[in-house]
Parts: C-alpha cells; structure tokens; sequence
C-alpha cells in the first residue's frame, strides 16, 4: 500500500493541482483556455465546475467561464480536456472578471447548466 501524500495520480484517480492549469480544446481540436479552478459541491465532495480561464493578452484581461464538470473528457493525445463546444460557443457563455466574486447562487448554477444544454449536478 502506497502512502505517500504527495502521488499525483493513479489509473482513475488524479490530484487537484494537476488538473488546474490543464489546456482545455474544442470539439475541433483548437486550444480554448485552461483550468483555472475547480469549484466542488461542499457537501458530495463532487466536481460542479471547471473554470476556463482564456482571452486577454499575457494573462493580463482575461476572463472566467465556468463550465460543468461533465463537459470535459481527458484526452491522452492531447494531454489535455476536450470539450464539445467550440471557443466561440464558450465566449458566449456566462462568465466573470478575475477581480469579481462569482455568486455562485442556484440561479447562476442554472443559467450555466442551461447554456450547454446538460442537467444540472444538484437534480
């Protein structure tokens, strides 16, 4: 039995900071943005969301989109998430400045559930 704390990663399992910074890619293969953030439901301990983080120039004027979880799909030719939505459906998407605080309330969950088209975590 391993018990070291610091593995990163199994067959199934991964650790957190390893998937913030991961490059996230469209259904056509072009580069979106990375993982910026994950954002888990404090009570199932279940991924709700993966922030992107894309735009801007140099990191500097760039914006968050929140995404759900299920959404992406790790792709090992890729070594990265690929999503079924392109970079242009994403800009059009909710999101947020990196200075402001996101509420996360129900009806913001549900504006971005309902945007890409999947049934929200909590129903």
């Amino acid at each position: 039995m391993n018990k070291d704390p610091d593995v990163k990663e199994t067959h199934d399992l991964i650790a957190s900071d390893m998937v913030v910074g991961t490059n996230v890619y469209g259904r056509d293969g072009d580069h979106i943005g990375k993982v910026e953030r994950l954002i888990l439901e404090k009570r199932s301990g279940r991924v709700s969301y993966a922030v992107l983080s894309f735009g801007g120039f140099l990191g500097i004027g760039h914006d968050h989109y929140p995404l759900p979880w299920q959404k992406l799909t790790y792709d090992t030719t890729l070594e990265g998430f690929r999503v079924d939505v392109t970079k242009e459906q994403v800009e059009g998407a909710p999101h947020y400045a990196p200075d402001q605080q996101y509420d996360w309330n129900a009806d913001n969950g549900r504006r971005i559930y309902d945007y890409y088209g999947v049934p929200p975590y909590w129903v």
